[in-house]
């Protein structure tokens, strides 16, 4: 299981006599309309289908979702998670040490004419693993979005990541997550107009190995029914927003005062305070069987959807989603821990990200 966590200005934008008028959002707002337009308005956007790169993930399992990227010239490809919880891009160097690197694909800086070696040394630390490495730059390729002089980390040592199918992490959080003095590469991107509005989006299924995407530079409506919810971000490192509480059959079982919540694609299950999260077990009437809890699988059946309320908006997670059946085992994918770096702190992953459509709009900095 994965445990990961050039804006063009132009003059024409300033129009002086707009300061000698009530804007538009004044306008609205006295006439009751503003919350209206901005629903509108949100709604045009996600469907602006121009310059959208639908790139293809693979679903490995249901715990990782790996898509194809290239880096160097020639290119040399590689299969990495495209991550919402860290900011980094790293891969391993064909002079890695570690077991794990032995049974990935490797990059060679000697054979890409476009390499630059940074020389910084680096160390990324993971839920699950640590790189150690070092920097270099070169072209780095997401289907037809190119990104220029990337910088990127070259694993020379590896903990934690031998059995995953994935070679290396593509991060997508905020820039302040990232190494110091370098560019993530959505911010590369973005800066070299590769697409035209600031978002990514992911759609993936469950159960199919084919079919999940992530998408870059604005939303296919096709991949979601309804309507969006958007949720401000309410702090810029992670992917984080505000989370109302979490209930089943009508009573409150964690996040009672409120809580914060990680949106994490690099991270397979639900994790949550310890201690909360054993109050849903008990209430799943879930027994603890080595560091897991399982509950009978014919209780899949009766047991109650795990309701998380986020911005005001109910979001279920029905039984099937939340209990996964390994052999005969049918086990519970909330885990505790998240005590030991936060107080109240939630990370849901692929396992949440599967039933929602989630779109990541940096400009506007919300979900």
């Amino acid at each position: 299981l994965v445990l990961l966590g050039l804006v063009a200005l132009s003059e024409c934008i300033v129009i002086l006599p707009l300061k000698k008028m009530k804007t538009l959002r004044e306008t609205l707002r006295e006439k009751n309309l503003l919350n209206n337009f901005l629903e509108e308005q949100t709604y045009r956007l996600s469907k602006n289908d121009s310059k959208i790169t639908i790139h293809p993930l693979r679903n490995y399992l249901d715990t990782a979702y790996v898509g194809n990227i290239t880096i160097g010239t020639p290119p040399q490809e590689f299969r990495v998670v495209f991550d919402t919880g860290s900011a980094n891009l790293w891969v391993p160097c064909i002079t890695c040490t570690s077991p794990a690197c032995y049974t990935h694909n490797t990059f060679n800086p000697q054979k890409s004419s476009s390499f630059r070696d940074a020389g910084s040394p680096i160390t990324i630390f993971y839920g699950s693993g640590i790189i150690q490495g070092f920097l270099g730059s070169d072209t780095v390729r997401i289907g037809n979005l190119v990104s220029p002089e990337q910088s990127f980390g070259l694993s020379l040592v590896e903990y934690g990541f031998d059995s995953v199918p994935f070679d290396g992490i593509l991060g997508l959080a905020f820039p302040s997550m990232g190494i110091k003095d370098t560019i993530p590469i959505f911010d590369n991107l973005w800066s070299h107009g590769a697409f035209s509005e600031p978002v990514f989006a992911f759609y993936l299924n469950t159960n199919k190995p084919e079919g999940s995407v992530v998408m870059f530079g604005g939303v296919d409506h096709r991949y979601y029914k309804g309507e969006l919810n958007w949720i401000p971000v309410s702090q810029t490192s992670h992917w984080q927003i505000s989370m109302n509480n979490i209930s089943m059959n009508g009573n409150v079982t964690a996040c009672s005062c409120g809580c914060q919540a990680l949106l994490d694609t690099g991270t397979s299950l639900i994790y949550g305070p310890t201690e909360l999260v054993t109050n849903i077990h008990k209430l799943m009437n879930a027994k603890p069987k080595d560091s897991e809890y399982v509950v009978s699988c014919d209780a899949v059946k009766t047991l109650p959807p795990v309701i998380f309320n986020i911005n005001g908006i109910d979001y279920p997670l029905p039984p099937q989603a939340y209990i996964i059946k390994i052999q005969n085992s049918c086990r519970s994918v909330f885990q505790g821990g998240t005590e030991n770096s936060s107080l109240d702190t939630w990370i849901l992953g692929d396992i949440f990200l599967r039933q929602y459509f989630s779109v990541f709009d940096r400009k506007n900095k919300r979900i």
